[in-house]
């Protein structure tokens, strides 16, 4: 099955911020893509899902410094 161009998308997105966070130390354990249920509005664009899964709480507490600092900036 091919990709479509919305899981593309995720899929880049996904890699994208997995590399960032772990430039920043952080790795999240279970980063996928998730792609919403068709249904019958064909002409509206759905989108994939980056899910991040879930983290520690000391994980969590590191994003949250990373994102602290970087909105600081």
């Amino acid at each position: 099955m091919t990709p479509t161009p919305h899981t593309q998308e995720a899929v880049a997105a996904r890699d994208a911020l997995a590399a960032a966070l772990s430039r920043a130390g952080i790795q999240l354990p279970a980063m996928d893509i998730r792609t919403p249920w068709a249904d019958d509005r064909k002409d509206e664009a759905r989108y994939a899902l980056v899910h991040l899964g879930v983290c520690s709480a000391p994980v969590a507490l590191l994003l949250a410094d990373v994102i602290t600092k970087g909105a600081a900036r």
